[in-house]
Parts: C-alpha cells; structure tokens; sequence
C-alpha cells in the first residue's frame, strides 16, 4: 500500500504530460490546415473561370479520421464583368462541402485534395447558360496543369433547374481518379420529374499541351428505364475561354424506334448567340439535322416529358426533322416533319416570282 500513492501519482503525471503533448500535436496540425489557404485557392480558381466563390461562413478544419475541410453554404455566381449578361441568380447552391486532404498537404507539401464531397447541390441551368454567353474570348485560361484529385468527387440529393422549375432530382455524381494521361470516369444517376431514372457513364483521358487541354477518347453512355440508349465516343479540344471544339460519333436506340447513327459537333458561343450543337440522327425512314442551344433542348425535353400532359413544340434552333413514327411518353404520331429556324421554306408571297416565256414574235 505504501507504493500506491507514489504508483498513482506517477501515472497521474504521465498521463497528463502525455495529454498534454496529444493537445499541443493537434493544436499544431489543426494550425497546419491553414482553411484560409485552401479557400483562396478555390476562390481564386473560381475567378480565373469568371465565378465568384462565397461560403456562409469560414471552412472549417478538422482531424480525424482524415485531415479536412467543411464548407458550409456554398454560393457559386458569375463575376460580373460588365457585359449586362449576366444572371443574379446563382449557378449552383449546395447545404455544404467536405475537403478531403492527404497528410503530406498539412507539413508543406502541394495543395492536393484526395477527395470533394458535395451535399444537396442546387444547379440552375438558365444562369449557367447566361455565365457561357456572357464569356468574353480568352476570359478564362487553360491551366498550367491537370487539377489533381487523388479518389475522385462525390455529389448527393442534387437537383438541376430550369425556368424556375425542377428538370432532374436524386442527383447523384462519383468520379474516378483525376490525374493527367489517365482515364477519368464520371457516373451520373437522377431522376426526371416523372420518376423515370435516368443513367450516364463517361470516360476520357485528359491531358494539357501547348496551352491546349485535350480530352482524348471519350466515351457517353446514357439510358434511360426504357431501354432508349446513347453510345458515343469522340475528343474535345479546350483553348482557353469559349473556344471549345468537341466532337462525337456514335449510335441511338430509341425504344421501340430503332436505331440510329448520331453525330454531335459542339460549337462555342458567340457575342450574341449561345451554345450551340448541331446534332445529327440517321436511321431508317428517319433523318435530323438540327442546331440547337444545348439547355434550351433540354427544356423542350422536358415539357415533352411533362406528366401533367406533353406539350408539343417545334425543337429550339435551326434544321429539319422527319420521323416515320415516333411513340413518346405514351403519344403515338405518324409521318411527323417539323423545319425549323432557317429551314423553314420561305412563305410563297415572298418567294422570287417564276419567269414567264417570252411571247412568240410575229
């Protein structure tokens, strides 16, 4: 008994100078974190593109299991660079963030996230539309390298909208590994205001050249519950700004319509005019040939998709479409041809008058 007292004070003394170094250990690796480092970094990225970057309140660092960031009410808006374009809505809203660290970031090594998580996402389409438009040329520069992402990004109970109105919801987005020269894979899954579950897988390998980011071999599979399917491979070439290049070969199975060969060449947008892709679809007794605003298309779709009762319209954008037979979302249509924009053959009272033939001399 009498070494007790002794024993127990003993350990008293180690176990609070062992707390004590525990406490001045994290206090120094939480110091480490540095959240205002990494928030300008994401701030400043956001600006190059012509974005601003707005948290509700600053991220806040913690430890275990892994080093990380929270961020809390995420605002992504365009930076208004004084082209009267752009929208006051924002382009994304999201509950919050997770920053994932590697360890070497914290003792000075490169800022590299291993993981971006991302909680209830808000996308609306018209004000991301309205950012691309009002993009000046070379507003945005390709960076010096590829952003590294160590285990992808994760993207849960997001929604897309448009015209004030829901177009997806039960978003949810993985990625792969983001590394230049490898293959990088994006799964995406949502739902369409029907309930009708929608999928889309896409690869590519990205890399930067000559101030040029390269996206070789990408491949595009989406479905739908339907068994309608889009397969489709190509490149895209990024300059810096608007001056995008992509293009796409491949095939559409449209349930219970057969199946086509597809081509999509993306353009980039101009002064006053949008995004714009021009789509082609060959099938059997079917043709289209169109140019339409890529957001704009999907808003067609989706009064198309209306439950409520279809609303049929003409697509947005210029060409010709000429369907045999077309079955949609429980609508049956025969000998369907539709031109559009500039297609459209000009009205008969305007048309060049016909030449008559001379009249016979006598």
């Amino acid at each position: 008994m009498a070494l007790a007292r002794p024993l127990r004070l003993l350990l008293i003394v180690f176990a609070s100078v062992l707390g004590g170094i525990v406490l001045t250990v994290l206090a120094a690796l939480y110091l480490l974190l540095q959240p205002d480092r990494f928030t300008a970094m994401l701030q400043q990225q956001a600006n190059d593109a012509g974005l601003q970057l707005m948290l509700s309140s600053p991220a806040s660092p913690t430890l275990f299991p892994r080093p990380a960031l929270q961020l809390e009410g995420i605002t992504l808006v365009a930076r208004d660079n004084g082209s009267g374009n752009v929208s006051n809505m924002p382009i994304l809203l999201a509950a919050n963030g997770r920053l994932v660290l590697p360890w070497r970031t914290l003792f000075g090594g490169p800022m590299v996230i291993s993981r971006m998580q991302i909680n209830s996402p808000r996308v609306d389409l018209d004000a991301l539309q309205a950012w691309l438009i009002s993009l000046p040329p070379q507003s945005a520069a390709v960076p010096e390298q590829i952003p590294r992402i160590a285990t992808g990004v994760r993207i849960r109970n997001g929604s897309l909208m448009q015209n004030n109105s829901q177009w997806l919801d039960d978003v949810s987005l993985d990625t792969g590994r983001l590394t230049a020269g490898q293959r990088f894979g994006v799964n995406l899954s949502g739902k369409e205001t029907d309930g009708t579950p929608l999928q889309l897988q896409l690869t590519m390998v990205p890399s930067i050249a000559d101030g040029v980011l390269v996206l070789d071999s990408i491949t595009v599979h989406a479905a739908d519950s339907s068994a309608t399917e889009l397969h489709m491979s190509g490149h895209a070439r990024w300059m810096g700004g608007s001056n995008l290049a992509l293009q796409l070969q491949g095939k559409f199975n449209l349930a219970q319509q057969g199946s086509y060969d597809a081509a999509a060449l993306l353009s980039a947008p101009g002064q006053n005019t949008p995004l714009l892709l021009h789509l082609k679809l060959q099938g059997k007794d079917n043709h289209i040939d169109l140019q339409l605003p890529p957001l704009a298309l999907a808003q067609w779709w989706n009064q198309l998709a209306n439950p409520q009762g279809p609303q049929l319209s003409a697509p947005p954008g210029n060409g010709q479409l000429q369907m045999a037979t077309l079955d949609l979302k429980g609508v049956h249509i025969e000998g369907l041809s539709v031109q559009t924009g500039n297609a459209v053959p000009a009205p008969a009272s305007t048309a060049a008058p016909v030449a008559k033939p001379a009249a016979p001399q006598p």
